[in-house]
């Protein structure tokens, strides 16, 4: 079996006195994309943030790569190679699309910046066109892109992508899941949470279905995509 590089142990966290996530469990292995669904007010984002140690847990273990990451600060996380593309892209609009990339490897990846750099271009050719372009004059898809092309400037273990096809033209999506298969084809392990259950399922190798802040389920991705009672009961399909 590939290495364990996350794992979840009874993970709860929230908001003042309010319980978001209430005990979850889950995994994701070197190499693979595992998925998390559900609509809008379920946990994901809630998730996302205690991850990335913008939240801290109330109770439960996150061990990345075998190291306890839960207590550590968000800056400790991203130079571990835990490395989230937040949900709405995130991006500086006021700065190019160049220094935009290159603000990816400020906490990690900074001695292969001009290597990384090049290798983003060659997988974004349309960022290598505009590298002087000021970020906030792409589109809704190519500040995706860019926001993407960041992350990757950070060497990430594992790539943590937040709704990466919202508010995106179903083409641009189209496109969208496509780099993520390349990505993980390299062999990148990714975290891909999303309400796009249809093609979420088809690039997973494993899915879990957060509801109320617990997995109501999870599996491997085919069997929950096949499964007309699991889509209409939990994914609204």
């Amino acid at each position: 079996m590939a290495e364990q590089l996350l794992e979840i142990r009874g993970l709860k966290t929230g908001y003042g006195a309010t319980e978001v996530l209430r005990g979850i469990d889950m995994a994701v292995h070197a190499g693979e994309i595992v998925t998390v669904l559900g609509s809008n007010g379920v946990g994901k984002t809630t998730l996302n943030k205690v991850l990335s140690g913008v939240l801290p847990a109330w109770t439960g273990e996150i061990r990345f790569g075998g190291t306890r990451i839960d207590g550590k600060s968000a800056a400790r996380i991203v130079e571990e190679g835990l490395i989230q593309v937040p949900e709405g892209r995130k991006i500086f609009p006021n700065l190019s699309i160049r220094e935009n990339l290159e603000l990816g490897s400020y906490r990690r990846g900074k001695p292969n910046r001009a290597r990384n750099l090049e290798r983003i271009f060659a997988t974004f050719p349309r960022l290598k066109e505009r590298e002087g372009q000021f970020a906030g004059t792409l589109s809704g898809g190519e500040q995706q892109m860019l926001a993407i092309g960041r992350g990757m400037m950070a060497e990430p273990r594992l790539l943590i992508l937040d709704e990466p096809s919202l508010g995106l033209s179903p083409l641009v999506v189209e496109e969208m899941f496509g780099l993520i298969r390349k990505l993980n084809a390299d062999g990148l392990a990714i975290l891909l949470v999303e309400q796009n259950v249809v093609q979420s399922l088809e690039v997973a190798c494993r899915a879990y279905i957060l509801e109320n802040g617990v997995f109501a389920l999870s599996g491997p991705s085919d069997e929950i995509a096949r499964d007309p009672e699991l889509k209409r009961t939990y994914l609204g399909l």
